[in-house]
């Protein structure tokens, strides 16, 4: 049996999301799924009138395994809000449900982030018109961890405080890793997916470089806009404040003054301890006790843009060069770059200071 954790809201497992489709429930009218693939194909039995046994929907989801079979389709698909499936699931004559298949593997470096928006309103939206189940698998990882940004959102807790109250409810709850460490960047980010927040941006270059390094090819879409195309664009990306009387800087080539990135595309990044982050045998010069100057970044970072072509067409590293003029801007590295403050950026696009020009118009 699922769990209540709040009012017309449940939490559970694939075997009783299966139970509610094959005897209806007097409460739950909405089911939220997180499975390997948003197929709905081993739900549709019930369309046809066919009852399965609850217990034979794991068997057929985990072929026979016990755990879920990640199909090389599932795999392979793309992580994005549309590739979700909505669907109106019927059991017996007259029972209903409206339901919203996740393509969501329990994986540490699956992208949780990206969800949530759309996955919270239709809790939210679930919940005034009757009430929800929310289940994966297992019941223990992807539900919990939706489950726990709901109840931050919503109530305003912290991600422990959200987790413990969950467990409260359901003490088997235990999100992977991955999806925790999400967790708290969306508590750090006010309880919304902001995606111009640097930690987002932090969090989406490192999904790329990820996803690169496991060989996958980086899809066009995943880049940025080219600031520098089209060109009445550029205003309404100047991003001003009611407190500054000036707009944020804008990146250009120092040869041809092309535009190359805003303010919005760079990424800022810890500074480190200078020279002590390099080569232990690497000779210092000057008073090794005066560090003024050690951590000064001879470079800016930016997020990867759609004018990078070597990087587009698949390259693990190259040269950054004006779209305009082909002057050299910088170097690009998907297993990263360390940055003269000794910092490790991965993976890095990075572009030196003395190549661009750095203005407001």
């Amino acid at each position: 049996m699922p769990y209540l954790v709040r009012e017309r809201l449940f939490i559970g497992n694939i075997g009783d999301a299966a139970e509610v489709l094959q005897k209806g429930s007097d409460e739950i009218t909405h089911i939220l799924s997180f499975l390997s693939s948003a197929s709905i194909s081993f739900f549709s039995e019930w369309r046809s009138g066919i009852l399965i046994p609850s217990k034979e929907i794991s068997k057929i989801y985990a072929g026979g395994s016990g755990s879920e079979d990640i199909s090389s389709d599932a795999s392979k698909s793309s992580l994005s809000p549309d590739k979700l499936l909505y669907s109106l699931e019927n059991a017996g004559k007259d029972l209903k449900f409206v339901r919203m298949a996740v393509p969501l593997r329990d994986i540490e470096h699956e992208n949780l982030l990206d969800y949530l928006d759309v996955c919270l309103d239709f809790i939210e939206e679930g919940r005034k018109k009757g009430s929800v189940l929310v289940h994966c698998f297992a019941g223990v990882s992807r539900s919990a961890a939706i489950v726990t940004a709901y109840l931050m959102k919503s109530e305003q807790l912290s991600k422990e405080d959200a987790l413990k109250s969950l467990r409260e409810s359901c003490e088997t709850v235990c999100p992977n890793d991955g999806f925790l460490d999400q967790l708290k960047m969306f508590e750090e980010m006010g309880f919304k997916v902001n995606r111009t927040n640097p930690i987002y941006k932090r969090f989406r270059l490192k999904v790329l470089g990820e996803s690169y390094n496991r060989g996958e090819k980086i899809d066009d879409s995943k880049f940025g806009a080219d600031p520098g195309l089209p060109a009445e664009t550029i205003s309404s990306n100047i991003q001003t404040s009611s407190n500054e009387t000036h707009p944020s800087p804008l990146y250009r080539c120092k040869k041809c003054r092309r535009l190359i990135a805003l303010q919005e595309n760079v990424l800022d990044h810890v500074p480190g301890e200078g020279e002590t982050s390099f080569e232990w045998h690497k000779r210092r010069s000057g008073n090794p006790f005066n560090r003024s100057d050690d951590n000064e970044c001879s470079s800016i970072f930016i997020e990867p843009l759609r004018w990078m072509t070597a990087a587009m067409e698949g390259a693990l590293q190259g040269k950054l060069s004006c779209a305009h003029c082909e002057a050299r801007l910088g170097y690009f590295n998907w297993s990263g770059i360390q940055c003269s403050c000794g910092s490790w950026i991965t993976p890095g696009f990075q572009l030196h200071k003395s190549r661009v020009d750095i203005s407001s118009v």
